[in-house]
């Protein structure tokens, strides 16, 4: 048997590097651009928010277009478009242009979780999908670990400009990656039909040859079975809660450790990468043992929401952060919060889960347009 979701994992984990690149370099490049550009803090709040607003207002939409849009060339099209987006900010000389770019990002990137987990749900069995989730979801953490001191010496060697034109320029390179890889099951010429039956026996979605006519046009009953379910709405609103810890880290932080913890900006770089790392280690861990759990007989209302359940719990350690002014403590605390935050950020395998098997990418949408509100 091939081992080729493997590779399609290997895909969506750089996809996923690219993207949490394009929409946090900001938060490195933040405190330059607001004296550049003569900022206020509230308009570097505007900034950061903005592609939170496009982001949370196409979630639906994005997942309408993942359920009839093959995930190739849409995923090679969003990744240019968002890139070509970062490249542009190096170029920019005012507020309302850089916000305009923030929030085309939000838009170009809308489909992108949706999309992921859909193609999660077609490469890989039930049993094996809380794993894969968990690794490419670690992509942003690890990414981003090691990015924050490798973007913080960039932009001391090439300034914030530099920074965004490099950053879209590796998005570009990558989306031409993705087109000439990626395929879904049925049509990667060398998958093995022993792997096809295992994802198929799995509950992999792995269509047949004549599956092409069993689409259909999006109806507004598809929409309400979106909403109507309480057990949706509960992984909704876990969600929510999950994404306001995360917002947090991906935007003020480095700001928060510059200006209000009165590091230089280098040292800055580096120990904002350490809660990055545990909420790495804590997202593999949290997936792993998920589906070790499953694969050892326990249920899953165990397997699947009680790393969920410590890791939102943990999250609230964020708060000693207030009552410290020793720079050591305030890492120990935000570092325990991200790493509940990486334990807690399996959600999405609730989704493949739960919702409809052809309105995985609607229900997809609906869970990250709730989560993406905490932005």
């Amino acid at each position: 048997m091939t081992k080729k979701r493997y590779n399609i994992l290997a895909l969506i984990f750089g996809s996923v590097v690219i993207n949490y690149l394009d929409r946090t370099n900001i938060s490195v490049a933040a405190p330059a651009i607001k004296e550049a550009l003569d900022l206020s803090s509230v308009q570097l709040g505007l900034i950061f928010s903005a592609f939170g607003w496009t982001y949370v207002a196409l979630q639906i939409p994005g997942g309408i277009v993942v359920d009839r849009i093959g995930a190739r060339l849409l995923y090679g099209l969003m990744l240019f478009f968002w890139s070509i987006a970062t490249l542009l900010q190096g170029f920019v000389n005012s507020f309302i242009i850089l916000l305009g770019l923030r929030a085309s990002i939000g838009i170009f990137e809308a489909p992108a979780y949706p999309a992921n987990n859909a193609i999660v749900t077609k490469w890989f069995p039930e049993n094996e999908r809380a794993s894969a989730i968990a690794i490419y979801t670690s992509g942003q953490f690890i990414g981003l670990a090691f990015l924050f001191p490798v973007l913080t010496v960039i932009q001391d060697q090439l300034g914030w400009r530099g920074l965004f034109i490099i950053s879209g320029i590796i998005g570009i390179l990558w989306a031409i990656v993705w087109y000439v890889f990626y395929r879904d099951p049925e049509k990667h010429k060398s998958v093995s039909a022993e792997e096809l039956e295992h994802i198929r026996e799995g509950d992999g979605l792995v269509k047949t040859n004549n599956s092409s006519a069993e689409k259909t046009k999006f109806s507004w009953s598809d929409l309400a079975q979106a909403f109507k379910h309480r057990k949706l709405w509960g992984v909704y609103l876990g969600q929510f809660c999950v994404g306001s810890v995360s917002i947090f880290f991906l935007t003020w932080f480095p700001t928060y450790l510059v200006e209000y913890r009165g590091l230089d900006f280098i040292k800055s770089g580096f120990l904002a990468s350490l809660p990055f790392l545990a909420a790495f280690a804590g997202v593999l861990l949290s997936g792993f043992t998920s589906d070790y759990l499953i694969k050892k007989g326990k249920s899953k209302e165990i397997a699947r929401k009680a790393p969920v359940l410590c890791g939102l719990l943990l999250s609230v350690s964020i708060i000693g952060a207030n009552f410290t002014d020793d720079t050591f403590y305030v890492i120990l605390f935000m570092t325990l919060a991200f790493f509940g935050n990486g334990l807690a950020s399996i959600t999405w395998v609730f989704v493949s889960l739960m919702a409809p098997k052809h309105l995985i990418g609607l229900v997809g949408g609906v869970f990250n347009l709730i989560g993406g509100l905490s932005a």
